[in-house]
């Protein structure tokens, strides 16, 4: 089954202020498999899930993680391979080893760089990176695949010239409520920013839902899990968060 094309990931982020889902999901199918299941449930306001095995595709394909991306693919989610980059130290041939796993196991629509550098003197090294994951994602169809730096700080201006999103944010509500985000990225648009908040009680969805829109986020994920666990499955509330973005106004109106 082939991958989606570019132009089919962009389509979900181009809408406009409309805020979409960028779900880790760091649980196994085994472990989770209703929740994989309304990942792939029609209607779902997902811009990407991020796929990770063992941080990363693991040392051979695990035939429930392939069923479960297969559901994700037939609902056209695009899929993301996680890489981890331990802040730049991963030397580079591990981490297109672990990319092209990827690529043949699980046919990833896009890479998402977890513990992606903040600093400049890391930005050729990672410019180096995404420039070769591009290559290695547009090898057979002409495309570029979508990439995400998951640095969960805001990182210097440079890193978002070499890539489609940066995670600016990953971390606690209690610190995300108060947060604020830099004057450079006021000269992006919203869906090259991604939120993740972990910790977050369902009573605050509105206002976690205000500080996405005024910090200029268009993806997020709002969880009530906690520490190690955040990413480890959907949040309690997931039912009410998915019809809190759907009731969102079209663009324009």
């Amino acid at each position: 089954m082939p991958r989606l094309t570019p132009t089919g990931l962009r389509s979900r982020l181009g809408s406009g202020d409309r805020l979409g889902f960028g779900v880790p999901a760091y649980a196994h199918p085994l472990l989770a498999p209703q929740e994989w299941a309304e990942l792939a449930r029609p209607g779902t306001p997902l811009h990407w899930v991020a796929l990770n095995v063992s941080r990363g595709p693991g040392s051979r394909p695990d035939p429930l993680y392939t069923r479960a991306v297969a559901r994700l693919r037939e609902a056209a989610v695009p899929v993301l391979g996680v890489l981890d980059t331990r802040y730049g130290a991963r030397p580079f041939a591990q981490l297109l080893a672990d990319a092209h796993r990827y690529l043949d196991w699980y046919r990833v629509d896009g890479f998402y760089l977890d513990r992606a550098p903040t600093d400049g003197a890391a930005l050729p090294d990672c410019r180096r990176t995404t420039t070769t994951l591009r290559q290695l994602l547009g090898a057979d169809d002409g495309g570029e695949g979508h990439l995400v730096l998951g640095h969960g700080s805001h990182p210097c201006p440079g890193y978002a010239e070499i890539a489609d999103q940066l995670v600016t944010f990953s971390g606690p509500w209690t610190t995300y409520r108060w947060s604020e985000a830099p004057q450079w990225t006021a000269d992006h648009p919203p869906e090259r920013f991604c939120h993740l908040v972990h910790g977050m009680p369902a009573p605050h969805l509105d206002n976690a839902i205000r500080v996405a829109r005024w910090q200029g986020a268009a993806t997020v994920f709002f969880t009530d899990r906690t520490d190690h666990a955040a990413w480890e499955g959907l949040p309690g509330y997931w039912d009410e968060a998915s019809r809190m973005l759907r009731r969102q106004p079209l663009p324009g109106m």
